[in-house]
C-alpha cells in the first residue's frame, strides 16, 4: 500500500499513525512509575526556569552557563537551607512529633471503652485496637519489614537522581523539544500551534506562580497566629501549613488538625485557659485566616484566571489524592485547565470556527506578534566578548 514516487498512500499513513498512537499509549502505560518522574522533573524545571530567563537576561551569558548557574544554586540552597534550620527546628519537630504519638495514644485508650450517649452504647473497641497495633507497628518495624523499608528508600534514592538530571535536561534542552513538538504539525499550522502553546504556558503561570505566593503568604501568617496564641512549635506547624497550602484543600485541614492536636496536648505558653479552651481559640484562628485566604487573598493572588467551579476543583483533588497522593493533588487543576483549553480548541476546529475566540479566551491569549510561524529556531550558543 505503499507508493515510492509520491511516498506514503492515505491509507498507509493512517495506519502508520494509528499503530505509532497505540504504541505509545502502551509505552506510557508499561513505563507509568518513569512517566511520573518525569512529570515531577518538569515541573520542578519548570518552577526555576524564570530564574534561567532573568540570569540571561542581566548577564547575556548562554542559556547552557544560566541553566548551570541556577540549577547548581538551587542545589546549593536545597543542602544549604535544611542544615541551618535543622538545628531550630529539631525542638520543635521532636515536640510536635511526640504530641501526635501522645493524642495518638489517648484516642486509641478513649475507644477501647464503650462509649454510651443516653441509653445507647457504641462499640468501637476494635477501632481502638486497630490504631494501637498501627502506632506500634509503626514505632517497631519487624526485620522484614525493616529489609523492605531499606529496598524501598534505595529505590527511591534511585529515583531522585534521576529527577535530578532530568531537571538539568528540561532546563537546558527545553527550546529544542518546544521547536520539536510545535513542528510535528505542518507549516501552515505552526503559528496555531505556538498560540496553543502560550495559551496553555499562561493557564500554567496563572495557577503554578499563584500557588507559591499563596503558600508563603499562608506560612507567615499561621507562623504568626500560632506565635501568638503561644502553641508550642508554632514555627513548624506555620511552615507545614504553608507547605501543605499547596495541596488545596486538602492540605490545610490536614494543617489545621496537627495544630489543634497540639493546642489540645500542650495549651498555651502564655494564655491562662485549660488545654481544651486552647485548641477552641486555635480552631477558630484557623478558620478566619483560611475563609481571610479563600475569599481575598486567594483571589487577589490567583486572579481568579482559571474561571473554573470551585465544587468541581474541590471533587477533583480529594479523587487525585487518594490515587496519585500529593503530586496528584497538586497537579490535577492546571491539568483540568489545560484540558478545557485543548478541548474548546479542538471543538472549534471540528465546527470550522476560528481555533481561537475572543471573550474570557483572551487571558490565555499569546502577546500579538510574540510567535511567528517561521520565526522558531533552535538556541544558537552566544558568548559575550569582553575587552582584555
Amino acid at each position: 500500500m505503499r507508493n515510492t514516487k509520491n511516498g506514503w498512500s492515505l491509507p498507509f499513513r493512517y495506519t502508520m499513525g494509528i499503530i505509532v498512537f497505540i504504541a505509545v499509549v502502551a509505552l506510557l502505560i508499561y513505563a507509568h512509575e518513569a512517566v511520573k518522574m518525569l512529570v515531577i522533573s518538569a515541573f520542578v524545571a519548570y518552577l526555576i526556569s524564570p530564574a534561567v530567563a532573568l540570569v540571561m537576561e542581566r548577564t547575556n551569558v548562554s542559556r547552557a552557563v544560566a541553566v548551570n548557574l541556577v540549577y547548581f544554586s538551587a542545589l546549593i540552597v536545597m543542602v544549604g537551607i535544611p542544615s541551618v534550620l535543622t538545628p531550630i527546628f529539631f525542638d520543635e519537630i521532636k515536640l510536635v512529633a511526640q504530641d501526635l504519638l501522645d493524642l495518638s495514644q489517648q484516642t486509641s485508650e478513649f475507644l477501647s471503652n464503650p462509649i454510651q450517649v443516653g441509653n445507647y452504647v457504641i462499640h468501637l473497641e476494635q477501632l481502638g485496637e486497630s490504631l494501637d497495633n498501627l502506632q506500634g507497628n509503626l514505632l517497631t518495624p519487624l526485620p522484614e519489614e525493616a529489609l523492605a523499608l531499606l529496598e524501598t528508600t534505595s529505590v527511591n534514592v534511585l529515583w531522585f537522581l534521576v529527577i535530578l538530571v532530568s531537571v538539568h535536561l528540561f532546563m537546558s534542552e527545553w527550546p529544542k523539544i518546544r521547536h520539536w513538538l510545535i513542528h510535528l504539525a505542518p507549516e501552515p499550522y505552526h503559528e496555531e500551534m505556538n498560540e496553543l502553546y502560550q495559551r496553555l504556558r499562561n493557564v500554567w503561570i496563572a495557577y503554578l506562580r499563584g500557588q507559591i505566593v499563596l503558600m508563603l503568604v499562608v506560612g507567615v501568617a499561621f507562623t504568626v497566629a500560632w506565635t501568638l496564641i503561644g502553641i508550642p512549635g508554632a514555627l513548624v506547624l506555620g511552615v507545614v501549613a504553608g507547605l501543605f497550602t499547596l495541596v488545596p484543600d486538602v492540605g490545610p485541614l490536614i494543617a489545621a488538625a496537627l495544630a489543634v492536636g497540639v493546642a489540645l496536648l500542650e495549651g498555651s505558653t502564655w494564655i491562662p485557659l485549660s488545654n481544651g479552651w486552647v485548641a477552641i481559640i486555635t480552631a477558630i484562628t484557623y478558620l478566619v485566616l483560611i475563609n481571610i485566604k479563600n475569599f481575598f487573598v486567594r483571589p487577589i493572588i490567583m486572579g481568579r484566571s482559571l474561571h473554573m467551579n470551585e465544587g468541581l476543583i474541590f471533587i477533583a483533588i480529594f479523587i487525585a489524592t487518594l490515587l496519585e497522593g500529593i503530586m496528584g493533588a497538586l497537579l490535577i487543576v492546571p491539568v483540568m485547565a489545560s484540558v478545557s483549553v485543548l478541548m474548546e480548541y479542538f471543538r472549534r476546529r471540528v465546527l470550522g470556527l476560528e481555533p481561537f475566540a475572543g471573550g474570557e479566551d483572551e487571558q490565555f491569549k499569546a502577546p500579538a506578534g510574540k510567535f511567528k510561524p517561521r520565526s522558531i529556531r533552535l538556541p544558537k550558543k552566544e558568548r559575550r566578548k569582553k575587552d582584555l
